[in-house]
């Protein structure tokens, strides 16, 4: 009995499993992002998220993508994220403990690839114009 239990888990279709395991985490990687830059950018008192340029969105998109490289994670989604809002990859570099010129070279062919899905050389939406040369 045990056996035959034993072989019905290693060939069982575990994808769907797999998947609500990442969104899980993605929901996680989220919530605890905002913890910190509400923790790191809140006024006294007021207990929201503020940052000194203005721009939560982005300090909270770069407060995941640190998670979430912590945590193991590849970033991927985060990093489009923050290209669409205008993160420059030195921005994302420094999130992520590297170079802007590594940071580019790490994600800038899939984050085109979403992106610019057509090679039309049209991102599809807001992207900082700064990749290196």
């Amino acid at each position: 009995m045990m056996d035959n239990v034993i072989e019905r888990v290693a060939a069982a279709d575990v994808a769907g499993h797999a998947a609500a395991v990442r969104h899980a985490a993605v929901l996680e990687v989220q919530a605890r992002a905002h913890e910190l830059v509400t923790a790191l950018g809140a006024a006294a008192g007021d207990g929201e998220m503020r940052t000194e340029d203005g721009d939560p969105e982005r300090a909270w998109g770069l407060a995941c993508l640190r998670i979430a490289l912590a945590a193991g994670m590849d970033g991927l989604e985060d990093v489009i994220m923050l290209r669409r809002s205008g993160a420059t990859w030195a921005q994302i570099g420094a999130a992520a403990g590297i170079t802007r010129q590594s940071a580019h070279e790490r994600w800038n062919a899939r984050v085109t690839e979403v992106l610019d899905r057509y090679g039309l050389g049209e991102p599809g939406g807001p992207v900082a114009d700064d990749s290196p040369p």
